[in-house]
């Protein structure tokens, strides 16, 4: 059996540690997200980072997203950051906002593009938990714990995975379903939403107002 913790009873900071022992070993763990539980690593742990694109079937080449504990750390993995992408971290972080970036060169990762793309996907997550341990842990690498293209998980009791897959399960009780995160892109052409999704597109606009939506941004999320 999978080990099942309640984060709702004792101590936040006793869970906290032993997520982040498991995380340490190189283990994946799941736990709660705003709106699904997901699958978490470190993101500098190639082999973690397979096993959990394994776990979730996921297809050659698809790239985990990684999270972050603030704004502060964002230029230890990307580089070119714009200073329009600074505005809306300023804004939107913690929270639902994925930032499309240019990683460092040199960084010891490989997210499930054995790096080819030269894009990461970096988001500050207000989930307490997660938030919790992104503090102590460093970049975490992150996935949803549903199957791929299947919604988002609610409930522990409906996650699929084997007891030598799965270090442990930090129990919040069923979740509130609710959007996405919106995507957006950071590049030399500029600022670019690429998916709409909790943060709309009219809010980013009080900020940016010259914004560029992609003509794909409303279309329904894969994940």
């Amino acid at each position: 059996m999978i080990n099942t913790i309640d984060i709702r009873t004792q101590d936040l900071d006793a869970h906290v540690d032993q997520a982040l022992q498991w995380i340490r070993s190189g283990l994946i763990i799941a736990a709660p997200m705003e709106n699904g539980y997901a699958f978490l690593v470190d993101a500098f742990d190639e082999d973690a980072v397979r096993a959990m694109h394994v776990l979730r079937g996921d297809p050659l080449g698809v790239v985990a997203q990684v999270l972050i504990f603030g704004q502060e750390v964002i230029d230890g993995i990307a580089r070119d950051v714009s200073v329009n992408a600074r505005v809306l971290m300023s804004k939107f972080w913690p929270g639902q906002l994925s930032l499309n970036l240019y990683p460092q060169r040199g960084l010891t990762w490989d997210l499930g593009d054995a790096k080819r793309l030269d894009r990461v996907s970096v988001r500050v997550p207000s989930a307490e938990f997660v938030l919790a341990l992104l503090r102590k842990s460093g970049p975490l690498a992150v996935s949803s714990a549903a199957s791929a293209g299947k919604a988002p998980i609610l409930d522990v009791k409906d996650i699929s995975a084997r007891e030598y897959d799965l270090a442990g399960i930090f129990d919040a009780g069923i979740l509130t379903p609710g959007p996405f995160s919106t995507v957006v892109s950071d590049s030399e052409a500029g600022i670019e939403v690429v998916r709409e999704g909790a943060v709309t597109i009219d809010q980013l606009r009080e900020l940016l107002p010259d914004i560029v939506v992609s003509s794909s941004a409303n279309s329904k999320p894969r994940e």
